[in-house]
């Protein structure tokens, strides 16, 4: 791979996974490839399948006002899924699914090298930081990983099915903005 052009051009004729089969559009990621914060989702919903751009429905019209709460917007990170394609039903991807297509969002974290990446939900979090994490008794904590600062928080379609979690997904946004803050600042 050359650019992060020629990777969505791969990536929209892969075929490696059965999800190839009943997609309707690759959802690649959406940004601009100079941004220091990455959010990374688990795959796309019905919305995004049908647009082809990550968080577009309710969970995504929630997430851009978790941004907003903040004083970033879309423009300033970048956003990728751990899958491209969406899995039937709005399922969790499979296991098989998420290892055949992890090499394109490794290479999309190569292409954007983000100072900050942020798992959107368990999903992401357990292939990004550890097999075994929990999102309720680890979101929000910082894991350094070579120049990455990592941080899981809820998804947002988990704070539309309970809003109760969505105090706890504020101060990790507020914890996001503050990191975002600091590397600012240090590039100065």
């Amino acid at each position: 791979m050359y650019s992060l052009k020629d990777l969505e051009a791969a990536v929209k004729s892969c075929t490696r996974c059965p999800l190839s089969e009943t997609r309707h559009n690759v959802v690649f990621g959406e940004g601009s490839e100079e941004n220091h914060i990455m959010f990374i989702g688990e795959g796309p919903g019905y919305n995004e399948d049908m647009k082809g751009r990550p968080f577009v429905g309710k969970s995504g019209q929630l997430f851009d006002k978790m941004l907003q709460s903040v004083g970033l917007t879309r423009k300033e990170i970048y956003i990728a899924n751990i899958v491209k394609c969406r899995p039937p039903g709005n399922r969790n991807p499979s296991e098989e699914e998420c290892e055949r297509c992890i090499n394109y969002l490794r290479w999309q974290v190569k292409f954007i090298c983000p100072d900050i990446i942020v798992c959107l939900g368990a999903v992401a979090a357990k292939h990004i930081l550890a097999k075994d994490f929990k999102i309720t008794r680890s979101r929000g904590i910082w894991y350094q990983r070579g120049k990455f600062n990592i941080m899981a928080t809820y998804h947002p379609s988990a704070l539309l099915r309970d809003v109760n979690k969505k105090k706890d997904a504020w101060e990790d946004f507020q914890a996001i903005r503050n990191m975002y803050d600091e590397i600012l600042q240090q590039n100065k």
